[in-house]
């Protein structure tokens, strides 16, 4: 299955064209790291609904730069059925990015106005379908889609049938009433899902836009679907609290394919925890070395699991440069609040353990969550000086529909429901302090952060001179600049910590 034998395929005349979202050039943080992945569950769809019987095509906007570019593919292709079909194996659409909803929106209407019928698939449609229909769509899948929008495609593009009712994870309008039908159960054997349909991508525009800011080209994948863990801020309208994973043997095949086909140099493993069930890693490590087939990876992981068995030993040898751990707070009691199920301890172990092996980590960190006062923001911050993760991720807690954080500040919303884009980080619930007092503070951590980068490559010159190169020289110019900008940031930091929350 060449990439170049469906490209000429991709020109013709399709029942379905598949769509997403997610524009890079409209996430202004995003667009400016310049690390695009391809719409993979997306893929997945197209590559289902191709192997059930169905003609598709995909316009993808990832690196397009407005929605009436649409406009070409539809009239290229043209499709009976526009499918906008959001990525949720990719974490910004779960957080209902507003500019996103209204690309979505202006897309639906371009393919109404073409004479398609128009389905739509995300967590945001899922949480407000009225807003979604009101804006011309004619269908809404609800949970996981594969199996629901090949039911709907036949009915509709097959046997001509109106008779719909009886498909699961479906919402749709009838006599000015909003249906939703019965919730259709989450596939437990994904090995039965064909691979991504990989061919619809134009994987050079990718390779380019990875090679010329990088150096290197990194595609996804995923193992899992699902979380089985309580955070009480993460949002699980497709696949509920459960979760399902592709056998080690299947997902390496699909590597050793991509390697083949794609030729990329790493990949990112997109899901929620890398490796979730007992003694996954360990086979996967056996059998994608004995195939040959190691690619460098990344991947996400949570404190406590890294900690069980011989989990670590076996991401290293099985090509992991890079885990990414859930860390939130250096406090026990926000943690606790969060009911993330780890201790603080559990991420100084784990971060200690994978620089030993040689792996980099990453933290995910977060502000704002309800209770934390400025002590607790303090043991963040020494939790990231003394573990010395590589790189982090700041954000603010993010109140999601069907969350228990949600229902616990609804009380407090603001007005303002949706982040625009993922740098937006306003605060939309009253918390401690106010939203300035946050976006200080996320300036702070990052150059408190550099600083202590600098420090670290500094150290590390001083007892092997042979180190110093471009990477350590950056890193320490780095520091000199934050250095003498982190004053200034500390004392608005400081006067925003004085000013009543509802003020900023």
């Amino acid at each position: 299955m060449a990439f170049s034998r469906f490209r000429f395929q991709g020109l013709n005349v399709a029942e379905i064209l598949f769509t997403h979202s997610y524009f890079l050039h409209f996430d202004t943080k995003e667009h400016r790291a310049m690390m695009p992945y391809p719409p993979l569950g997306t893929l997945y769809a197209a590559s289902y609904l191709r192997e059930s019987g169905f003609s598709v095509a995909l316009h993808d906007v990832m690196l397009m730069r407005n929605e009436n570019e649409i406009k070409e593919s539809i009239s290229s292709h043209k499709p009976q059925f526009v499918v906008i079909y959001d990525d949720q194996f990719n974490y910004l659409t779960k957080m209902c990015l507003s500019r996103m909803r209204e690309a979505s929106f202006t897309m639906t209407r371009i393919a109404k106005q073409a004479g398609c019928k128009v389905c739509i698939f995300s967590s945001d449609s899922s949480d407000h379908l009225e807003k979604y229909f009101e804006n011309g769509a004619d269908y809404v899948i609800c949970g996981e889609a594969e199996e629901s929008l090949a039911e709907l495609c036949k009915k509709i593009l097959h046997e001509r049938s109106k008779d719909i009712s009886q498909i699961r994870g479906i919402a749709y309008v009838e006599k000015g009433q909003i249906v939703r039908t019965v919730k259709r159960p989450v596939l437990e054997n994904l090995d039965v899902l064909p691979f991504p349909a990989w061919d619809l991508i134009e994987i050079e525009r990718y390779r380019q836009a990875w090679v010329g800011r990088h150096g290197f080209f990194s595609l996804n994948m995923v193992t899992t679907r699902g979380c089985p863990f309580h955070c009480n801020w993460c949002a699980k309208p497709i696949y509920g609290q459960v979760y399902h994973t592709r056998t080690p043997r299947n997902v390496v095949a699909e590597m050793a394919f991509l390697a083949s086909h794609a030729k990329m140099d790493h990949i990112w493993f997109a899901d929620d925890i890398f490796g979730l069930s007992p003694g996954w890693i360990a086979e996967f490590d056996d059998i994608v070395n004995k195939q040959q087939a190691v690619i460098p990876f990344k991947c996400l992981s949570r404190a406590d699991l890294l900690l069980k068995e011989d989990t670590i030993m076996h991401l290293k040898h099985s090509g992991c440069k890079t885990v990414w751990i859930g860390a939130e707070s250096g406090s026990q009691k926000v943690l606790d609040a969060m009911e993330k199920g780890v201790t603080v301890d559990q991420i100084y172990k784990s971060s200690e353990i994978l620089h030993k092996k040689g792996i980099q980590v990453g933290f995910f960190l977060q502000y704002g969550y309800p209770g934390e006062t400025r002590a607790d923001i303090e043991k963040t911050l020494e939790m990231v000086k003394n573990c010395r993760p590589d790189e982090i991720g700041v954000s603010v807690s993010y109140p999601l529909p069907g969350t228990r954080f949600h229902e616990s500040v609804k009380r407090d919303l603001v007005e303002k429901q949706n982040w625009v884009d993922s740098g937006d980080l306003d605060m939309m619930f009253q918390g401690t302090y106010g939203r300035e007092y946050y976006r200080i503070l996320h300036k702070v951590t990052h150059k408190k952060f550099r600083i202590w980068r600098g420090m670290i490559a500094t150290q590390e010159i001083l007892h092997q001179p042979s180190r110093l190169g471009q990477r350590s020289l950056r890193s320490i110019a780095s520091m000199v600049y934050h250095g003498m900008t982190l004053p200034l940031e500390l004392r608005k930091l400081q006067k925003l910590e004085r000013t009543p929350s509802h003020v900023n």
